[in-house]
């Protein structure tokens, strides 16, 4: 495990999910933090999201994140269909994994040709429309070992789970802790404000913070109100706001 350069304390402000459809979702916070003024965020933009969403067929969309692009956010990519379409599950593991925790492991049952080709496409559209790519995030956070395998021979910077990010191609791990809701139900929603509140108390002087939203916390005012005073209450404890590659950039070579 590497050590995180000593520095100003500081959170990451990520979007998951970013696609045509999921943008109404976004758009009011979006809004409110551009409010806020000097919030950069990192944008988990999906290809072809639930293959209903290909980017190449929404120019005013891409129009508008390279409109972020030029206020200082970051785009990564965020899996290629952000669907699971693998044969069906083997054992009540990986049924597990695939249908009851999520049905959007995309790269959690790919083998490294798979996983490589789905990659190469979605750098190839990121590369057709400009935008620079340094991050790779796999749906539900869930990588299958020829998915690893996959990303070591690509030039990418970086991938992350819920607790770290990993810098590439040698997967050197950084402790990068997030929060994270599961927003679907109103049981789950007050689940997730007790385990972040938690979690904050948990991590308030680790050396960085993770903020992982999702278009369906938009959806609700419980979810969406929290990030936005979790963000104004850490902007005030002094952490510097950054994109996940800002962030890897100023953490020392081990």
């Amino acid at each position: 495990m590497a050590e995180p350069t000593a520095s100003r304390r500081s959170l990451m402000l990520v979007l998951h999910d970013v696609a045509p459809e999921t943008w109404p979702d976004y758009q009011p916070f979006v809004q409110a933090i551009d409010d806020l003024g000097g919030v950069p965020m990192t944008w988990l933009v999906v290809p072809d999201f639930h293959h209903r969403n290909p980017l190449a067929c929404s120019p005013s969309f891409c129009r508008l994140l390279e409109q972020r692009l030029a206020r200082g956010d970051e785009l990564a990519l965020h899996g290629y269909y952000h669907a699971d379409d693998s044969p069906p599950p083997r054992g009540p593991g990986e049924y597990f994994m695939r249908r009851i925790y999520t049905h959007e492991g995309e790269f959690h049952g790919l083998d490294q040709a798979s996983a490589l080709e789905r990659l190469q496409a979605g750098l190839a559209l990121f590369g057709q429309q400009g935008w620079p790519v340094a991050g790779f995030v796999a749906p539900a956070w869930l990588m299958s070992e020829g998915t690893r395998q996959a990303l070591r021979q690509l030039p990418l910077r970086y991938t992350s789970t819920p607790r770290h990010l990993y810098r590439l191609p040698d997967f050197t791990a950084f402790d990068a802790p997030g929060l994270v809701w599961s927003a679907r139900s109103a049981w789950r929603r007050k689940l997730s404000k007790v385990i972040s509140d938690w979690q904050c108390r948990r991590w308030r002087e680790a050396q960085t913070l993770r903020l992982g939203l999702h278009p369906v916390d938009m959806r609700h005012a419980s979810a969406r109100n929290y990030w936005l005073e979790t963000l104004q209450q850490l902007l005030a404890q002094g952490r510097e706001p950054l994109t996940k590659s800002a962030w890897l950039e100023r953490q020392a070579v081990p």
